[in-house]
């Protein structure tokens, strides 16, 4: 077995949007999400997502995933974990349940993962993992200008319906934008699940490549891609300095005023005294 992570890392994930619909809010007709100020923000959760399908297309086991990329005929959540041999062996021993879990799937010991099923008096299952790795939402650096196109749809939903007048709906998109996520991987929490280095650069090839294979038509192929991703690796478990210092290192900052390109902005790194972070472009 690969020993778990030694070395506190945090990174940086810097994207760029351009007519395309980053992260839409089923609560808000779709519209991309946006803060009331009008910074344009991708939830934790969409990211979450976007990684999880590139590890599942690198060959990694995955628990959560979505439903039209299920490689192993199951269903739901449930089905899955009642399909796994180690955690029917586990029983309700909640500690060897979750040590299990975290070795069949390589999301649930990145993310962590909660395991609430119901059933019976004795069939029940309430098992909870911490992930070591974390991650916010990303926001855009500068304000976002949504751009929202009526459509048509002349073709009938039903065999057999009399042909209606064009339906309309809505599409919209952002014009352009750099957001910025950060995150952190703990290495307390890396040795409770047995999350390795290896792992670790699993999850830093994940973000690098993360829009390959997510194209639609809301997010047309091209439309959003990996500007940089900054990787600091820390020189100790607990870190030479805490995230938050060293998330702020990171000084991106438009050219002017109106930034239609990645290239409209500066990205300068503060130096933080033996912490250097690794840059790498997105492929």
């Amino acid at each position: 077995m690969m020993e778990a992570l030694q070395n506190k890392i945090d990174f940086a994930l810097v994207i760029s949007v351009k007519n395309a619909n980053s992260n839409g809010d089923p609560l808000n007709g779709n519209r991309p999400r946006e803060t009331d100020a009008g910074i344009g923000e991708i939830s934790d959760v969409c990211l979450k997502r976007k990684i999880r399908n590139r590890l599942q297309d690198m060959g990694y086991p995955i628990f959560v995933q979505s439903e039209d990329r299920s490689d192993d005929g199951c269903g739901s959540l449930r089905e899955r974990a009642d399909g796994c041999a180690a955690l029917k062996k586990a029983g309700k021993d909640k500690t060897a349940y979750a040590a299990a879990a975290c070795q069949q799937w390589m999301d649930v010991r990145s993310f962590g993962q909660v395991f609430a099923f119901k059933g019976g008096k004795d069939d029940g299952v309430s098992v909870g993992v911490r992930g070591p790795v974390s991650l916010q939402p990303a926001f855009s650096i500068s304000p976002i200008e949504i751009v929202s196109t009526q459509i048509t749809k002349s073709v009938n939903g039903e065999p057999g319906e009399k042909k209606s007048s064009d339906t309309m709906g809505m599409k919209h998109r952002v014009n352009f934008g750099v957001y910025v996520t950060y995150g952190a991987i703990n290495c307390q929490l890396a040795e409770k699940t047995g999350f390795t280095d290896q792992d670790a650069d699993a999850i830093r090839q994940a973000l690098q490549t993360l829009f390959e294979n997510d194209a639609s038509s809301a997010r047309p192929e091209g439309s959003m891609e990996v500007v940089r991703l900054y990787w600091w690796k820390h020189s100790c478990k607990l870190g030479q300095f805490n995230s938050a210092k060293v998330h702020r290192s990171l000084k991106i900052t438009p050219n002017t005023d109106t930034p239609v390109s990645a290239f409209d902005y500066t990205y300068e790194v503060e130096p933080l005294e033996g912490l250097t972070p690794k840059i790498y472009n997105g492929l």
